[in-house]
């Protein structure tokens, strides 16, 4: 039988680059790595792919599935009356095939995680400063002033948060983010023996 997976789970403000650094961990892991695909009840994004991006969900068939516990968190994100949701029976079979599972998750999110997997590896990407975060979000040219000084309330809130996960890293350089990110999985893949 081979040995259980284990969770690792990534956060970090918008803007900070979790996606580049997630995209990059998967590529170099040192153990097998399956990024958790989550549930939403939001409308898919031009070139989004059902199963691959994420679970698109009626809101109708989001509700049962909470209804029957089939989620490990889920959270109504931003008040717009979108869910999104990590499925447990994806995941735990994803441990019992003993691979490490990596959800991207927000801090409200991991507490309900960590709660139900003590053993979780927990990772925060903090950006170098709270200036260099708003400079970034604003670089992307994408959002309103109004939403940007949102995304910027909401980063103060996780950074805060922050302090409850094991391990946070500052995403400074991209390399050395990635390489401090995959030695963490490197040595915590021993803890769970």
């Amino acid at each position: 039988m081979s040995k259980p997976g284990r969770l690792l789970i990534l956060s970090g403000p918008s803007g900070v680059g979790k996606s580049t650094v997630r995209d990059r961990v998967m590529e170099q892991s040192p153990v097998p790595l399956k990024l958790s695909v989550s549930a939403t009840t939001r409308a898919p994004r031009e070139g989004e792919q059902n199963g691959v991006d994420y679970h698109f969900l009626t809101p109708e068939a989001f509700e049962e599935l909470r209804r029957q516990d089939a989620f490990i968190e889920c959270k109504q994100v931003y008040g717009r009356n979108v869910w999104y949701g990590t499925l447990r029976g994806e995941v735990e079979e994803e441990l019992r095939r003993g691979r490490w599972v990596m959800l991207e998750i927000d801090v409200d999110g991991t507490a309900d995680v960590v709660r139900q997997y003590p053993d979780a590896v927990t990772v925060f990407i903090l950006p170098p400063s709270l200036e260099e975060l708003e400079k970034r979000l604003r670089g992307r040219g994408t959002e309103s002033d109004e939403a940007i000084e949102r995304r910027l309330a909401r980063a103060a809130y996780e950074i805060e948060k922050s302090k409850f996960y094991k391990y946070p890293i500052v995403n400074d350089v991209l390399e050395k983010t990635v390489a401090e990110f995959c030695d963490i999985i490197l040595r915590t893949s021993g803890e769970s023996e």
